[in-house]
């Protein structure tokens, strides 16, 4: 179907994400913060990335910027979904080369559908 890399520091949040995109049919593939996502995109060469903003060691704005500069990811869609609401913080997820923009909490049907939609993976 499609291959989604859902990147965040909040475990519960990382598995309710994964939990939901596999129960679609997605391949889920995890990564705790923005270096990782860098150290795992390679291999896992997915589809589409979730990714959250605030982390550590390397927060969501730079993993998006550093992931537009990769030649091999620069055509992954990226889904920021952060608990960052304000006009400021959605222009910056656009300035940073993200494809779509959810707010924490998030409906999980949303979520789905935006990952669809980006993959091209028609409803069922």
């Amino acid at each position: 179907m499609g291959r989604v890399l859902v990147v965040d520091d909040d475990e519960v949040i990382r598995q309710l994400i994964a939990v939901n995109l596999t129960l679609e049919g997605f391949d889920v593939a995890t990564a705790v913060d923005g270096q990782d996502c860098l150290d795992k995109v390679r291999a896992i060469q997915p589809d589409v990335i979730t990714l959250d903003v605030m982390m550590p060691r390397l927060d969501g704005w730079e993993t998006a910027v550093q992931l537009r500069k990769m030649p091999e990811a620069a055509h992954i869609k990226v889904v920021l979904i952060t608990a960052r609401a304000q006009e400021d913080d959605i222009a910056r997820g656009a300035n940073v080369g993200a494809d779509a923009y959810l707010t924490k909490p998030f409906d999980p049907g949303e979520m789905i559908r935006v990952v669809r939609e980006l993959a091209g993976v028609k409803p069922a």
